[in-house]
């Protein structure tokens, strides 16, 4: 991380990082180790925000990671994929996630994706978090 008077900048290599991180958390199947994942990614008070809710605090983005990760991840439904448009703006991240088809007929088929704006604390973890829902999953 590059240090300004006000701002963080973040290279196109850091962002890389903290993309595989963000995408890579959701599939973290042991709770203990999940929460590291989570303390690792996310700043001591960052907030998410996805459809209308927000998370803030390690404690909830846990607790809101492994809801995820158990309704769509632990039964081999879907992976969490990704990553492949990060853009960075000083201390902004922006890229698109996606829960992929896992298996069947339509596997490697995108069920939903999200455009996912970051911005960066000094030390590289996610101060706040916007999950902006592009494609829905079906009823």
């Amino acid at each position: 991380m590059t240090n300004t008077t006000e701002n963080t900048t973040v290279d196109a290599t850091e962002a890389a990082a903290v993309v595989d991180r963000y995408i890579a958390v959701w599939a973290v199947a042991d709770a203990s180790d999940r929460a590291k994942a989570v303390a690792n990614l996310w700043s001591d008070h960052g907030i998410e925000y996805i459809e209308g809710q927000q998370y803030i605090g390690h404690a909830a983005l846990t607790d809101r990671v492994a809801e995820a990760h158990e309704a769509f991840v632990a039964n081999a439904t879907y992976t969490a994929t990704g990553g492949d448009d990060v853009a960075v703006h000083a201390d902004i991240v922006t890229f698109t996630i996606r829960l992929d088809h896992a298996q069947g007929p339509d596997a490697g088929e995108t069920a939903w994706s999200a455009r996912v704006f970051l911005v960066l604390d000094a030390d590289g973890r996610v101060r706040e978090d916007y999950q902006l829902t592009v494609k829905p999953l079906a009823a």
